[in-house]
């Protein structure tokens, strides 16, 4: 049986690091530094668990299993393993997460050195995004090498930013750590569980699995258990990665409210603490750990999306496919950070508890014996819920529904699927049962 060596495991773990690693992981960790201030420790562990322990769920799940998104989906029902997959797809690509990165990308890394006169001409973030996509195109066109300039190149220099800039908060702390304000003074763990639930890197998950597991293959492992353990070691390596940095980012901001007060925006916290640290070459570092982070996590969606449609249609082939998703995400970039935003929420809000429901229920799927009536009870049971918290978020009036469904456990919390899906996995285990006799 041959097994990945050792060196490409931790190169390939090293990659899907870089993949998860995007703009709002950048931003998330330093402002719950600074509002859980003292409750720092209980805030980031319950962060951790949701933002590293997700997604490295899902890549285990994966890994075991051996399915990729649509097959996962497809424990449900075929139709329902398609539709599902190219929704994510959808979302993760070309109309959502990918113009959303390379937004954030232009806002952070290249408008704070655009003449002042010159920052609001659309003419700028065109221009930007066109070179941004250009270069993501090349990098995407041969997935095979995405493990060299990812895991070799891209992350090293990444984590070289990430560091120097750790390193200069603890040799030169921004101030004291302050009383923790908020959610963060009675319940900093959930609080930290909910943020990291904001990640969104479960759902990325689903999509990087595939890429890690091709990458196994492309270095010769055929062997199913030689590519479910190197999957799982490279999730790892990843999620280990995640954790160290999150620390990181979230010190910096535990340390700064005395120097900046409280920041609304994570981007601007890091843009005061650069500079704060580094002076005018601050900037320069910012920018470079913002556009690595950006580019990498958009090579990684791409890729990923250009794999999975042209496994869908052979009249396009995957350099064309690989074309349209960087010309479409290129157009909507451009509809600017804001309305992109606001259209993703509501879908994030539906897709999301769907994404989790799947991942555990395909991670214990002998338990019940794998019978789709479970997946099918557990999802209308959680598709009930986040329908309406996606309605709510696009601000379509649904009042006298969600006064109802506020009485449900830790619906006020945000996850008020949670109960609904257990009951209705719970009762598609009997029906199963009763089915069979």
């Amino acid at each position: 049986m041959q097994s990945l060596s050792k060196s490409h495991t931790f190169f390939i773990g090293l990659m899907l690091f870089s993949l998860f690693f995007g703009a709002g992981n950048l931003i998330f960790p330093p402002v719950l530094g600074q509002q859980s201030g003292e409750q720092f420790v209980m805030a980031m562990f319950g962060f951790i668990l949701t933002g590293v322990g997700l997604p490295l769920l899902t890549i285990i799940t994966i890994g075991i299993t051996g399915k990729n998104m649509q097959q996962l989906a497809q424990q449900v029902h075929p139709k329902f393993g398609v539709i599902f997959a190219i929704a994510v797809y959808i979302m993760l690509g070309p109309l959502m997460a990918i113009p959303r990165v390379t937004n954030v990308s232009f806002e952070m890394g290249a408008q704070p050195f655009v003449p002042e006169s010159l920052q609001s001409s659309s003419w700028i973030l065109f221009l930007y995004s066109l070179i941004f996509f250009a270069v993501v195109y090349v990098l995407s066109l041969n997935p095979s090498k995405l493990v060299v300039w990812v895991g070799n190149i891209l992350t090293p220099l990444l984590l070289l930013s990430i560091t120097a800039l750790f390193i200069a908060a603890v040799m030169n702390p921004l101030g004291d750590v302050q009383p923790a304000v908020g959610e963060y003074v009675t319940s900093p763990g959930f609080k930290g569980f909910m943020e990291g639930y904001l990640t969104l890197d479960a759902i990325a998950a689903l999509a990087f699995g595939l890429i890690v597991i091709n990458a196994i293959r492309d270095k010769g492992v055929q062997d199913k258990r030689a590519i479910t353990k190197a999957t799982i070691q490279a999730g790892i390596i990843a999620g280990i990665g995640l954790t160290l940095v999150y620390v990181a980012l979230g010190y910096i901001g535990m340390t700064s409210v005395e120097a900046f007060g409280q920041v609304a925006n994570g981007g601007q916290l890091l843009t005061l603490a650069v500079q704060e640290l580094f002076g005018p070459f601050g900037l320069i570092l910012l920018a470079v750990i913002v556009t690595l982070a950006c580019l990498t996590t958009c090579i990684g969606l791409v890729s990923a999306c250009s794999q999975y449609f042209s496994s869908l249609t052979k009249r396009i082939s995957f350099n064309g496919i690989t074309f349209l998703i960087c010309l479409i995400g290129l157009l909507v970039a451009n509809l600017g950070l804001n309305r992109i935003i606001s259209i993703s929420i509501p879908a994030l809000m539906v897709m999301y508890p769907i994404a989790i429901v799947l991942i555990v229920l395909s991670l214990f799927n002998k338990l019940f014996g794998g019978r789709s009536s479970v997946y099918v009870g557990a999802l209308i049971g959680t598709v009930v819920i986040s329908l309406f918290d996606g309605l709510k978020a696009a601000e379509i009036p649904v009042g006298a529904v969600t006064d109802v469904l506020s009485y449900l456990p830790l619906y006020k919390e945000g996850i008020g699927w949670v109960v609904p899906a257990l009951v209705g996995g719970l009762l598609g285990y009997m029906f199963g049962k009763l089915k069979q006799r």
